[in-house]
């Protein structure tokens, strides 16, 4: 069994013929720019996908991130919450937000790379603390926007590649989180949610790149709580944050990383960078 968290440090290891992806969850693109940096001088990514920006556009750090080799960007955010971004260094096509729900609260937002592969950037809603639709909105919210992906997801042809990724902030199976039994009632591992998860994820037939790389029971997370002073001695993490791709592009996967060392950088996100090599 390979390992999931395996140091990235020293020079990249990207495998020869293939592109690297990373999706982060941010947490404030601003204030956090100097962990960008230090991620593209380490990793190398060719496509950078962010969550949570918290940015509007007019103040999202464009020429800096161009400054960083991502000639190609396109990002969609809002003052002090939300938001997404996609920065590449290979050319992007047919750029667009995605609206959900009714809602334009910059959750989704899609391109084309070379090859005709749609790319998806999305950030679904966290939830809030209490897991009922009827008591609590977030949560409905939560929910409805995971059912009118699955719904747009079924009826969408599987023409084409494609590759979804982001902070989609549900952990679907008992090692993605650090407890099965106690997490069950605690939003992102409820049963609801992961069964809204699966539906999403089972009617376009994406694969989960995170578990064909490294399949259970390993345990694999992503995020770790700010709560917790030590968050590596307890370990108590949940895997929100996910790389899928059409049955295609899966069986073009040279090599799948989470990078758990950014989450002992100068003011972290609470999430860590998810990489994925692929053979496009």
């Amino acid at each position: 069994m390979t390992d999931a968290y395996a140091p990235l440090s020293g020079p990249p290891k990207t495998p020869r013929g293939a592109t690297r992806l990373v999706t982060w969850n941010i947490n404030s693109v601003r204030l956090r720019l100097p962990l960008i940096e230090k991620l593209v001088a380490l990793v190398r990514p060719d496509i950078l996908c962010l969550q949570e920006t918290k940015c509007p556009d007019e103040l999202f750090p464009d020429g800096a991130l161009a400054d960083l080799g991502f000639a190609h960007r396109v990002f969609h955010g809002m003052k002090g919450y939300n938001g997404v971004a996609i920065l590449s260094r290979v050319p992007l096509s047919e750029t667009a937000p995605r609206h959900w729900c009714g809602l334009e609260d910059r959750r989704h937002v899609q391109a084309t790379l070379p090859g005709g592969i749609e790319l998806h950037d999305v950030y679904v809603p966290a939830g809030g603390d209490v897991p009922d639709p009827a008591a609590n909105p977030k949560f409905k919210h939560k929910l409805d926007f995971v059912g009118a992906q699955a719904a747009h997801w079924k009826k969408t042809k599987r023409d084409r590649p494609r590759i979804l990724v982001g902070d989609l902030n549900i952990a679907p199976f008992e090692t993605d989180v650090w407890s099965h039994k106690q997490l069950l009632d605690v939003v992102s591992h409820t049963p609801v949610e992961v069964e809204a998860l699966s539906k999403m994820r089972e009617n376009h037939g994406w694969v989960d790149l995170a578990r064909q790389a490294h399949p259970e029971p390993q345990r694999v997370y992503t995020w770790w709580s700010y709560r917790n002073s030590d968050w590596r001695k307890s370990d108590r993490g949940r895997r929100l944050d996910h790389i899928w791709a059409t049955p295609d592009l899966a069986a073009k996967l040279k090599g799948f990383h989470i990078l758990r060392e950014a989450r002992d950088w100068p003011q972290p996100s609470d999430h860590v960078p998810v990489v994925a090599d692929l053979a496009l």
